[in-house]
């Protein structure tokens, strides 16, 4: 079960036990820091920043998946920065192949995209922390530092309302009186000539009518429009079926 805390704009997420060693908090060894990003002079940047600082280095960069396979295997780093680009594949994978073979290893990702889906896909993979590239420096070292004391927990800021919108249902679009009848008539199996035909309009018209409808449902055709519109809650799912003519009165 996901475990939420919150702290200011930030929340952390735990996944279960605290990944990394606490014992390695007590020792005066610095954290090696491994730098896998598609830019160089990104990657000289924050190794340059990592070695200023009293407890942690640089050990290595590389700009490819493989690349950061080999080195990890090799460097052993107690924390890893991931781009989501790189020159031969998808940093997310690679986290994600990291985290099955390294459980106690620091993973921060670290990239230019950070809409909501990216940040989720992040927590799934199994990622420590999640901080965009416009961060500050030192909000960058402190999603290191976190790293590599609570490797399995997940750190970003604006999660919180990440998930908030995440769980928000999507705003029904304003229909007009017209357009509602128009919804109901397409629902009912109306042609647009029918429609025009009932709705006592030009062909023009009930076409006008039905595009609008459309645009406001992001759809472009019938049943794209009330699959839209089931979704919404606007019309029952039940009643989407051919409409089958009634018999005429003799």
């Amino acid at each position: 079960m996901t475990v939420l805390v919150a702290s200011g704009d930030e929340i952390s997420a735990s996944r279960g036990s605290v990944g990394g060693s606490s014992e390695r908090g007590e020792e005066l060894a610095a954290l090696r820091v491994l730098i896998i990003d598609g830019h160089p002079i990104t990657r000289w940047g924050l190794g340059r920043i990592a070695d200023e600082q009293a407890d942690m280095e640089s050990v290595g960069e590389c700009g490819s998946v493989a690349e950061a396979i080999e080195l990890a295997e090799t460097l052993r780093p107690d924390v890893v920065t991931i781009d989501i680009l790189l020159s031969d594949g998808d940093g997310l994978d690679l986290a994600s192949e990291l985290r099955d073979r390294y459980q106690e290893l620091g993973i921060v990702i670290l990239t230019s995209q950070g809409e909501d889906d990216v940040l989720f896909r992040a927590l799934d993979t199994g990622a420590s922390a999640f901080v965009p590239k416009s961060a500050s420096a030192r909000e960058i070292l402190g999603a290191i530092r976190h790293s590599a004391v609570a490797a399995s927990s997940f750190s970003a800021a604006g999660l919180g309302q990440a998930l908030r919108r995440r769980g928000e249902v999507p705003k029904r679009p304003m229909l007009s009186p017209r357009e509602r009848q128009v919804l109901c008539l397409l629902q009912d199996g109306r042609s647009v000539p029918e429609v025009a035909t009932l709705l006592f309009v030009s062909l023009s018209t009930a076409k006008t009518y039905v595009a609008r409808l459309y645009e406001k449902l992001g759809a472009t055709n019938r049943a794209q429009a009330l699959m839209a519109a089931v979704r919404l809650d606007m019309i029952d799912a039940p009643r989407l079926t051919p409409h089958m003519p009634q018999p005429r009165a003799r």
